[in-house]
């Protein structure tokens, strides 16, 4: 059984699932707290400008990912791809983040109930 808030998330890099047990009456329950997209934003013609705002969009999107897993102790991250990566990387760079015990799982496209499954599977709940 848990004894800590604990969260983990599923990431392709246009969405993210994210689930945790901060806001649960014991902490073995777990909830999904938000479905997260990217902000898309086409038209620019500029490859200098569109990498630019590119990259400014996945900083916002893992800024609110971020608000999701706030006082968590563990992250799982899944998904495809390399997109677990990227987020780890980007949150082991931020001093708030840099102690968090990250754990990464390879999954395929999963919805909110098979996140919140692979979520407790993972912690054991």
């Amino acid at each position: 059984m848990l004894n800590k808030k604990v969260a983990g998330l599923w990431i392709d890099g246009r969405k993210a699932i994210v689930v945790s047990n901060h806001n649960a009456e014991t902490i073995s329950d777990f909830e999904v707290k938000g479905n997260l997209k990217v902000e898309v934003q086409v038209g620019n013609s500029n490859e200098h400008t569109a990498n630019n705002v590119e990259k400014t969009n996945r900083v916002k999107f893992y800024k609110e990912i971020e608000k999701e897993i706030t006082n968590s102790t563990e992250l799982y991250i899944t998904g495809p791809g390399t997109a677990q990566e990227e987020l780890r990387n980007y949150l082991l760079e931020t001093p708030q983040y840099k102690n968090l015990k990250i754990t990464l799982g390879t999954d395929s496209q999963l919805n909110d109930a098979e996140v919140l499954n692979e979520v407790k599977s993972h912690y054991g709940v």
